[in-house]
């Protein structure tokens, strides 16, 4: 009996062994709430977990994690699995994305920009640029244009943006730095604070940010048609801690990619067509621009800043004219 006892009790020692063995669990990165912008991270943990029965699983901390700033270094040193973080933040760590943060590149839908995002992400340049943190680029988060919110006299004219103090990344902020204004790249998560001390005048966001960090809570008025540009915010896994997944989790994880983003896509879409009920809803005024002001802000801002844009990233050695034309004729692939 005893020895029977001890087979079972080895065997079942054993088989705790193997089971702790295949399953995999991976910490994620992220910042702020849950929100729009974090819908494609929520869903691909749940649909990786479906597929390996429970094997596979992610805890997603929003800021419990890292700062924001520095998930791309968290990633580079493996004190997680997987992140999310903007390329604005840190421009001198993934110059290469840059390029999907040049102003009014023309990207006009959410699926266009997860086409531009992803041909770049493709590119050997990117994808050697990111492997310096020990970073794989798996998918990205799109966002619609940036608009501003502020109070006050609206900002409608090129002439009213000189001197206004902006919290915008990127290329965004090079754009307003074109027309006088002074951008500041506080986080999105020091927004709010910023503009409640007056530390910026406006604040420049997609509609979901705005919502999320309640800077809309403030506004007296909101440019619906300025479209500036974009941030691009990837989604990365720790290198390392990929290829060490088996077969079965990485196809699980690959797999999923599309289907998260799909969903993203389907919920950002919902709070677009919401959008105008919520500026009515907090008494925010709607602003259009006319159509010489934004043709004066195109000349003023992209083509100067695309062309600094290529020479800065060629003199780094990266491949920016090809970068650029990358982006461009996707766009058109897209539009046929």
């Amino acid at each position: 009996m005893k020895k029977l006892l001890g087979k079972t009790a080895v065997a079942a020692l054993a088989l705790a062994f193997a089971t702790e063995a295949m399953a995999t669990e991976w910490n994620v990165s992220v910042w702020g709430k849950r929100r729009a912008f974090t819908e494609h991270v929520e869903k691909l943990a749940e649909l990786v977990s479906e597929k390996t029965g429970g094997e596979f699983t992610m805890n997603i901390s929003y800021g419990g994690l890292s700062k924001n700033r520095e998930n791309l270094d968290g990633i580079s040193i493996g004190a997680f699995e997987m992140a999310q973080f903007c390329a604005g933040y840190h421009r001198d760590k993934n110059p290469s994305i840059t390029v999907l943060e040049l102003p009014f590149l023309g990207v006009n839908t959410l699926e266009e920009e997860v086409a531009v995002s992803h041909a770049v992400y493709a590119h050997p340049a990117v994808q050697k640029d990111l492997a310096r943190w020990n970073a794989k680029l798996l998918m990205t988060s799109p966002m619609p244009q940036y608009n501003l919110v502020g109070t006050g006299e609206p900002r409608d004219t090129l002439a009213k943006m000189d001197g206004m103090r902006v919290r915008a990344t990127g290329g965004i902020g090079k754009a307003f730095e074109a027309v006088g204004a002074v951008p500041t790249s506080v986080t999105a998560t020091e927004a709010y604070q910023a503009m409640e001390s007056g530390v910026v005048d406006t604040v420049a966001f997609a509609q979901h940010a705005h919502l999320s960090f309640r800077t809309i809570d403030q506004a007296t008025w909101w440019t619906a048609n300025l479209n500036p540009g974009t941030v691009n915010c990837p989604v990365v896994v720790n290198t390392d801690a990929y290829d060490a997944l088996s077969d079965e989790h990485r196809a699980a994880l690959d797999s999923s990619v599309d289907e998260a983003i799909a969903h993203y896509l389907a919920n950002y879409g919902e709070l677009l067509k919401k959008w105008d009920t919520v500026l009515e809803e907090k008494g925010v005024q709607k602003v259009m621009l006319d159509e010489a002001e934004l043709a004066a802000f195109r000349a003023k801002a992209a083509d100067p800043i695309r062309d600094q844009w290529i020479a800065d990233m060629s003199a780094l050695g990266l491949p920016a004219q090809e970068l650029y034309d990358l982006v461009m004729d996707t766009l058109k692939k897209q539009r046929m």
